[in-house]
């Protein structure tokens, strides 16, 4: 798994604060557990890793722990395959898990939580239909109207709530609404409902349950049973707050444990708390969405390959494409956790990863668009290898020897027959540098019917070899290149950002976040590649020499049929574009 000793802790934000008051207060004995509860209804994407980061690292940075649970309340929309990715993306990211569990399997705690509250007369049965209860709610300027059910009777309420139960009435016929105050300005305590009934067969429980408890209500009292000292939810969370809070005050878990007698026979019992919620601002990126509708409905109409497409702002997709973990948790790091919603610079977060593959992506050649070059003084059969440092940064990568000969593979960009202003690499009639080899004179061309230079000619300076007299002579340009009678022929996969625009989903000009997909966000290429680069495991991240740093694909790369992802450019291309 991959390390993350270095994941980011919060560093001094507020909420690093709380945390190191409540511990140094004694608060919860000292101890400080977190949850990531993702909702298994699609793929986790980069804004979910701010929340990973931020859960399993202030819990790793103060001795504690983290649970993973999963919401799985709405079994409508969840599926096992979204759970399997889940799991694998907290691990790829560098986290493990104390425990792990599922809101069902606290089905039974909340459904006697629901009966308790019923017969503190604080929770009611509502026949109200959905679009009733929403007519009655009121406004953020006017109270809402009581339910004409809210005087039921508690008998009466316990009776219909246990036939809601046991499957007599029909989907969105009754609700169990909580009994909190139809006039109080916070429009999420105007009785919310507590469970609905819905005839669906659930991942976990099968056909067991036909009623399902809402999220607001499944949250704290997961919260609670799992011992969880500090729940970190995004800034949307805040207005619910307080009825996370009323849950806890009904309930008391902590002190009544004919509630949690249940997890007990399971084997899930463990000291209840009193979690306390606390909000930040999620993490926002250009050029991206992040909303999983947005994302599904680009799955679903094939605009992209799936949820690991290598341009999909998913986990699955960042690993595929190549982003390695540690620069996604330095990334969140560096912007920090607070109140205030703001949109990050893509380009941040790909300079994170140059970063963390500049100092560990070993050096190779690559030719993505070939020309062939013809050095005219070798032996037909001329054959030798050359020794190039694998980083040459870091001598502990060590050295390679990389195979040249008479004909060799250039960048078709690398050679001008009419050279715009500031070129500097080959000419007619110029000299260049051979990377690793010495300086070459383009002496002839040759061309096809329509014009087009098929191959350039050139002798090679024997007095500029390493080694001889005359190397250390200046020409302005190096080139890279590969040998044609020994390259390994690989398709790379150049990938760019998958939207046009910096706010895909600013609908303003009446134009939707799809009409901004970039059309050339994918470009496959055949390339040619010396042997020591497509020998590597899949996941293998390496620098192209000049042209920026790959990946070789998780899925479709074997070392005898090369598919190699482009990660990202050497340098910034999109700063250009918006004239930074």
């Amino acid at each position: 798994m991959t390390d993350a000793s270095s994941a980011p802790t919060a560093g001094h934000s507020f909420i690093r604060q709380i945390v190191v008051a409540d511990v140094a207060a004694g608060k919860h004995g000292g101890a400080v557990r977190t949850r990531f509860p993702p909702e298994p209804n699609g793929y986790l994407h980069l804004g979910h890793a701010k929340a990973i980061c931020l859960d399993f690292g202030l819990a790793r940075e103060f001795g504690g722990s983290t649970a993973l649970r999963f919401d799985d309340t709405n079994p409508a929309k969840e599926d096992v395959e979204y759970v399997e990715a889940i799991k694998a993306d907290v691990q790829w990211l560098g986290f493990q898990w104390d425990t792990l569990r599922h809101s069902s399997d606290y089905f039974e705690v909340l459904y006697l939580g629901a009966e308790k509250m019923i017969r503190l007369g604080k929770a009611y049965v509502c026949d109200l239909s959905a679009e009733q209860v929403r007519a009655q709610r009121g406004t953020l300027t006017e109270a809402g109207r009581n339910s004409p059910y809210r005087e039921r009777g508690i008998e009466e309420n316990l009776d219909l709530f246990r036939r809601m139960r046991a499957g007599e009435f029909a989907d969105g016929a009754r609700t169990l609404r909580a009994k909190i105050d139809m006039a109080a300005g916070n429009i999420n305590l105007r009785d919310p409902a507590i469970y609905r009934i819905r005839r669906l067969s659930h991942q976990n429980t099968g056909d067991a349950w036909c009623i399902y408890p809402m999220y607001d209500y499944a949250h704290p009292v997961s919260d609670a049973v799992e011992g969880i000292t500090h729940s970190f939810c995004t800034l949307e969370f805040e207005d619910h707050r307080p009825l996370y809070d009323w849950f806890l005050d009904q309930l008391d878990l902590p002190n009544d444990a004919s509630l949690t007698e249940p997890l007990r026979r399971a084997g899930l019992w463990q000291q209840p708390s009193r979690p306390q919620q606390i909000e930040f601002a999620r993490g926002n990126l250009d050029y991206t969405v992040m909303s999983k509708r947005k994302l599904m409905a680009l799955v679903a109409e094939r605009l992209v390959d799936g949820w690991d497409d290598p341009r999909m702002p998913t986990l699955a997709g960042a690993r595929r494409r190549g982003f390695p973990p540690a620069a996604i948790r330095a990334f969140w790091e560096r912007a920090g956790v607070t109140k205030q919603n703001s949109v990050i610079e893509f380009s941040v977060l790909e300079n994170c990863v140059r970063e963390v593959l500049d100092a560990n992506a070993p050096r190779r050649m690559a030719v993505l668009d070939p020309l062939r070059l013809v050095i005219d003084n070798l032996g037909a059969g001329h054959t030798e290898t050359i020794g190039f440092a694998n980083h040459p940064k870091n001598p502990d990568f060590g050295t390679r020897q990389v195979p040249f000969s008479r004909e060799l593979w250039i960048e078709r960009e690398d050679f001008a027959e009419v050279p715009p202003k500031g070129f500097h690499r080959l000419v007619p009639g110029g000299e260049v540098r051979l990377r690793g080899v010495g300086i070459v004179r383009c002496t002839d061309l040759v061309k096809d019917a329509a014009g087009n230079v098929t191959q350039v000619h050139c002798t090679l300076d024997p007095d500029t070899r390493h080694g001889m007299p005359g190397a250390e002579r200046k020409v302005k340009g190096t080139i890279h290149w590969v040998s044609a009678a020994h390259a390994l022929a690989a398709e790379v996969r150049l990938y760019d950002r998958l939207f046009t625009a910096a706010d895909p989903d600013d609908d303003s000009d009446g134009k939707s976040y799809a009409d901004h997909l970039n059309r050339d966000s994918k470009r496959v290429v055949g390339a040619w590649l010396e042997p020591a680069a497509a020998d590597v495991d899949a996941e293998a991240a390496l620098q192209f020499e000049r042209l920026g740093y790959f990946t070789a694909d998780r899925r479709d790369h074997t070392p005898q049929r090369p598919v190699f992802n482009r990660t990202v450019t050497l340098r910034d291309t999109w700063a250009k574009v918006a004239g930074k």
